[in-house]
């Protein structure tokens, strides 16, 4: 288990970015028309990367940061579909094979996706699925396991969005991250401590899977009742505990929005920045526009675009899957 108990070094990140440059891109940071007077948003979209999602960003700075002998029997992760994405990309970019644990329910548009970039799926019970994160892997996985959350050089790789938010816009007051398990808020949020700490960083996960909302006042990893939404990429039942003292010490606190808000958060970046963003991707902006968010200049972390047109196509009907 990787020690995960202080924030990333700014070295380290700075690394990272020497080690993804090639992969990922360095996204946009665009202005959202808000109705708020006392709110400034802006949204990063990580939506526009190879994949469709901030992932290939902590795949790619794992992935290279490994000698070449260690890689020798391909790659395998643990992924409802965008780290799987970046790490199939990845392990195809590199010539060896990768081996995918899903949760069954995982969207078919993200399945696809998978598939379509050379990698091989093993679909599990969410409960198992869950496990072999805990456990970083499970019998008979083959490759090097990448964990998509607590390794230290995907969080690394993640808190290079950090870099290119102060540098694209040095007077922010708060990012807004989704949260599912903390990899790339506490990415995010270790950059920017160690650039503006006077910055804070949220965790945004929705209220039907909020284990950081339930954690953070109870003051210990706390489980929670977890309901599936269309919000497949973020949320969950609980914190991975390798993963509790970085988030803990890092975020400022957590937002958790309605999936009905999610929905017409992803519905309002479609029309108007004419942008697709999954469940997931939106819910940092249904927390900016909700009451519990601060006020200032907000960035709200667009983190995938990756939604089954069916789904998509009930939203912009003014719908909820």
């Amino acid at each position: 288990m990787p020690h995960l108990d202080r924030e990333i070094p700014l070295d380290a990140i700075r690394q990272a970015r020497a080690r993804i440059e090639g992969c990922a891109v360095r996204t946009p940071l665009v202005r959202f028309s808000a109705d708020d007077p006392a709110r400034e948003i802006w949204l990063k979209l990580e939506n526009l990367q190879p994949v469709g999602s901030f992932k290939i960003r902590g795949a790619a700075s794992a992935m290279r940061a490994l000698p070449v002998s260690e890689l020798r029997h391909g790659v395998s992760t643990a992924s409802a579909g965008n780290m799987a994405q970046g790490v199939a990309w990845m392990a195809r970019r590199l010539g060896v094979p990768s081996t995918i644990v899903v949760p069954e329910g995982a969207p078919a548009a993200k399945l696809d996706a998978i598939h379509r970039l050379g990698g091989k799926t093993i679909t599990v019970p969410f409960a198992e699925w869950w496990q072999t994160m805990v456990d970083r892997g499970r019998p008979g996985l083959p490759g090097r396991f990448i964990h998509p959350v607590a390794d230290p050089e995907v969080i690394a790789g993640n808190g290079t969005i950090g870099l290119e938010i102060l540098e694209d816009l040095p007077d922010v007051d708060a990012i807004l991250v989704p949260f599912g398990g903390g990899g790339l808020s506490s990415g995010i949020a270790s950059a920017v401590r160690a650039l503006k700490p006077e910055a804070k960083v949220y965790g945004c996960e929705p209220e039907t899977a909020a284990p950081l909302h339930a954690s953070l006042p109870a003051g210990k990893p706390t489980e929670i009742d977890r309901k599936p939404s269309f919000v497949d990429g973020c949320g969950g039942r609980a914190m991975l505990p390798e993963m509790w003292p970085l988030v803990r010490s890092l975020l400022a606190g957590a937002i958790a929005p309605s999936i009905a808000e999610i929905a017409a958060a992803v519905r309002l970046i479609a029309e108007r920045n004419k942008v697709i963003a999954e469940g997931a991707g939106a819910v940092a902006l249904a927390a900016a526009l909700g009451p519990h968010a601060p006020a200032g200049k907000l960035v709200c972390i667009v983190s995938g675009g990756c939604i089954d047109p069916a789904k998509l196509a009930v939203i912009l009907g003014g719908g909820v899957p």
